[in-house]
């Protein structure tokens, strides 16, 4: 009787938990999602519309005007060769530095050297030192390397993200160094226990590592708008680019709201697509 007692007095303080918990999500999903559906019903509103009930979620008379205004003017807004640049160069940079990061973590968590955690603790520390502070040096370089106006200064700079780094080596370090020491006394030498061992194990931390990386090259304005320029509309990326037909039309807050959610869409797809295993990685990273 007393270990029935006990359990349900358990199951009582798991349910109202559950409640409390469930109470404060609630607010904040609503917070998180008003502005969004506000966007995407705004996009969808006439210009009347707009102006009597800017606040409605909800249009009173539903329009595709704004998404044909978008996508019909490719010779001075060509808006589909955004979205191809932004989807390549943000897809090039996310297999670069999943690459370069998971190459790094491994030497982090499984080899032993003299000062590893030194190391990575300076390392680290880089994520204090603000972005802003490295664009003129960079901009050097890339005037070094001829990459102005190149989509390689958009893929290579930041393949070596800390934080992707971080990610990476807190899974690298649960998994078992049996598997490894097993492996090296096979004969198998570090390239092949990555490739073939540590790799597949790590796809839920992949994953997150790539996604976080995927949306950081997306959603950059600054780099590209200075490395890029505004002399070949074709070459910008799509946050650039929508940035520019904004300034055009200046005051039309329903264009600016259907650019904003053309933006959007891509990404939103993907986490859509990735939500299980990208959940199941953050919820890995941080156990050891």
């Amino acid at each position: 009787m007393n270990n029935e007692n006990v359990l349900r007095r358990r199951l009582r303080r798991g349910q109202k938990s559950r409640i409390v918990t469930t109470a404060i999500l609630i607010p904040i999903v609503i917070i998180w999602l008003l502005p969004l559906l506000w966007g995407l019903a705004t996009s969808f509103k006439t210009d009347t519309d707009i102006d009597a009930h800017l606040l409605s979620l909800i249009p009173r008379d539903f329009t595709l005007e704004r998404y044909i205004r978008l996508f019909e003017n490719s010779d001075l807004y060509p808006v589909l060769r955004w979205l191809f640049n932004s989807v390549y160069i943000a897809a090039a940079y996310t297999v670069l530095h999943l690459l370069v990061v998971s190459l790094a973590a491994y030497a982090f968590s499984v080899l032993e050297f003299k000062g590893r955690n030194v190391l990575f603790t300076a390392v680290l520390s880089t994520m204090m030192i603000p972005g802003v502070i490295n664009l003129v040096p960079m901009y050097n370089m890339m005037v070094r390397f001829n990459w102005v106006g190149s989509p390689l200064a958009l893929i290579v700079p930041g393949v070596a993200g800390v934080s992707g780094l971080f990610i990476m080596r807190q899974f690298f370090m649960n998994i078992p160094k049996s598997l490894v020491e097993s492996a090296q006394l096979e004969g198998a030498g570090h390239f092949s226990i990555f490739f073939r061992i540590v790799l597949p194990l790590s796809s839920s931390a992949l994953m997150v590592t790539g996604l976080f990386g995927f949306l950081a090259n997306w959603n950059d304005y600054m780099w590209p708008q200075i490395i890029l320029g505004a002399e070949r509309v074709t070459s910008m990326t799509l946050t650039v680019g929508l940035s520019q037909m904004q300034g055009s039309y200046n005051y039309d807050l329903g264009l600016t709201m259907t650019a904003a959610i053309v933006s959007a869409v891509p990404v939103l797809l993907l986490f859509l697509v990735t939500q299980e295993k990208v959940i199941e990685g953050i919820a890995h990273t941080g156990l050891k």
